[in-house]
């Protein structure tokens, strides 16, 4: 399996922070791993929302591959920095890196890879792009004509 290849921070043009709970810890003590999928969902919310493209709760798009790197544990309670780009724009599909830190330390958690597909919820099927999406996150992230 392949590292995800995530950037320095610096590269970024989002971020946006959310806490862990008590009641994310597994029994070994630490945040459990599948929380990760879940605050980087959250991340993708946010960023998204920002840019005008959540229709109330829908997404345009569907999860199709994730690639998650654990790089130290963290506590329930913890406060944390999520960072999210853009990174490639297809037809139908995008591709967006992350990366989790712990907002007090700045110690990064987690760097992760994910690969999200446009969805017709109604068709339950693969669609392209609309150009309206392509053309926001092409702006936001400055990737020119995609």
């Amino acid at each position: 399996m392949e590292v995800p290849a995530i950037p320095p921070s610096d590269t970024f043009r989002f971020r946006t922070e959310r806490c862990t709970r008590w009641s994310d810890e597994d029994t070994q003590g630490v945040v459990n791993n599948a929380v990760y999928v879940t605050l980087l969902e959250e991340a993708r919310f946010d960023y998204f929302s920002g840019l005008g493209l959540v229709n109330g709760n829908e997404f345009p798009f569907v999860l199709m591959q994730t690639n998650i790197r654990h790089l130290a544990p963290s506590r329930g309670g913890d406060a944390m920095i999520i960072e999210l780009r853009t990174v490639e724009l297809g037809s139908s599909s995008f591709r967006q890196q992350a990366r989790i830190l712990q907002k007090d330390s700045r110690v990064v958690l987690v760097e992760a890879e994910v690969l999200l597909v446009a969805w017709d919820s109604a068709g339950r099927c693969k669609v392209s792009m609309s150009e309206a999406f392509r053309a926001s996150v092409s702006a936001f992230e400055g990737l020119g004509d995609c």
